[in-house]
């Protein structure tokens, strides 16, 4: 499991880490079942405290994306398919909000943004 912890980031690092973990779950880059590594191990990886890495499995567990049995670790769970669809809809809503603020700034219509969308949507999708 490669995860990448940023000090430049804004994001408090359980939450570069929850991020990252959540996107693998979701791509199925880890699948169901998949054991993480303890809270210890990771930690030690990263060098960062156990402290964090409890507060990123806990929001994990507290979101659906992993749960824990006692004394044997934690796992991903079964994918929740439309609880999957919302976080990906909540993360378009959030790169949406971003490139209209950058549009405004530049003066860039509605129609010219859809326009733009549209031409994304369709080459992102012929190269599949």
């Amino acid at each position: 499991m490669n995860i990448l912890i940023s000090n430049a980031s804004d994001k408090p690092i359980y939450e570069q880490i929850t991020i990252q973990i959540k996107q693998m779950i979701i791509s199925g880059e880890i699948e169901p079942g998949y054991q993480l590594p303890s809270m210890r191990m990771l930690a030690k990886e990263l060098r960062i405290s156990v402290i964090t890495t409890k507060r990123a499995y806990e929001e994990l567990e507290r979101d659906g994306f992993i749960y824990t049995v006692i004394g044997k670790g934690s796992y991903v769970a079964e994918k929740n398919m439309e609880f999957v669809r919302e976080e990906q809809l909540k993360v378009v809503e959030d790169n949406l909000r971003k490139a209209v603020v950058g549009a405004r700034t530049g003066g860039i219509e509605i129609d010219e943004m859809i326009e733009i969308l549209n031409i994304i949507y369709m080459e992102d999708n012929n190269d599949e």
